[in-house]
């Protein structure tokens, strides 16, 4: 059954919903690829999404990009590796850490130009877009693609199932509100970038460079699979009090008929304590 749609909700300056709810749970209900094999059959560098996830409703940017997440993860969504994936995603996992507390019922405000270092007053350049997506424990180190709405509507959806994919739209990694990066778990030829997520624990490390050699530090808090029929929308990419990063990608049984996961994987991630926007060398 499709969700209902939601209008008419706040946009803070990120240009996402305050929580982003009833699309961005939708363009989950799928696993990531069906956009890519689509992609490479077509020989096109980025794919979109086909008819199975329109139905899900119009996914149209809304005044300066209202509920980009929703659509844009939808483009990721659909599994069609032929008849089932060479390498399954694993089990559905159990969940690892505790999670972080969103911010409920506060109205947006507008975002300075640059802002401002706590404790300082100084002005704080605006955050760099991240290029590399690195995870120390289970050897990733990847280029991130920039994920883009199309004019249709949807989300192009990296293409190479080694490489992650950064919601543009959004926050970027380190600064304020809830970034997203997504991958593919698999592909026809055996584990794809985000295969190892699941072994991942509290406490261990992820790195974003930036554009401008920045490198955002975060920690992870917890790990979580969700059912996709009962994606826990608010809780995954509502605002929270800092920083926080997702990294996202399907999870649980491979249904061979739908040719699609029937969970997500989300790790949540947040700055270290010691703080964050390091310099590399």
């Amino acid at each position: 059954m499709n969700p209902p749609e939601r209008a008419g909700r706040p946009l803070p300056a990120s240009g996402r919903p305050a929580v982003v709810r009833t699309r961005l749970a939708a363009a989950l209900t799928t696993c990531f690829a069906r956009a890519r094999a689509a992609a490479t059959r077509s020989g096109a560098g980025a794919a979109r999404t086909g008819a199975a996830l329109r139905a899900a409703g119009p996914h149209r940017l809304a005044g300066a990009g209202a509920v980009a997440a929703g659509l844009a993860l939808a483009g990721l969504g659909a599994s069609a590796v032929a008849d089932r994936p060479a390498s399954p995603a694993p089990a559905r996992v159990a969940d690892v850490g505790e999670l972080p507390a969103t911010v409920h019922g506060a109205a947006p405000a507008a975002a300075p130009t640059s802002p401002t270092v706590p404790g300082t007053g100084a002005a704080r350049p605006p955050v760099a877009p991240p290029v590399r997506l690195r995870i120390p424990r289970i050897g990733l180190d990847s280029a991130l693609g920039e994920l883009q709405v199309q004019d249709d509507g949807h989300l192009a959806a990296p293409a190479d199932p080694d490489v992650a994919g950064w919601w543009s739209q959004g926050p970027a990694p380190g600064g304020p509100g809830t970034a997203v990066i997504v991958g593919h778990v698999d592909s026809r030829t055996g584990p794809a970038v985000f295969a190892g997520l699941s072994v991942l624990r509290p406490g261990d490390a992820i790195e974003v460079q930036a554009a401008d050699g920045t490198v955002s530090s975060f920690t992870v808090q917890a790990l979580r699979s969700y059912d996709k029929q009962a994606f826990p929308d608010e809780q995954v990419f509502g605002d929270t009090a800092g920083p926080s990063l997702r990294l996202i990608t399907c999870g649980g049984s491979y249904d061979r008929a739908q040719r699609s996961y029937d969970a997500n994987l989300v790790v949540f991630a947040a700055p270290p304590a010691h703080g964050n926007d390091t310099p590399t060398a």
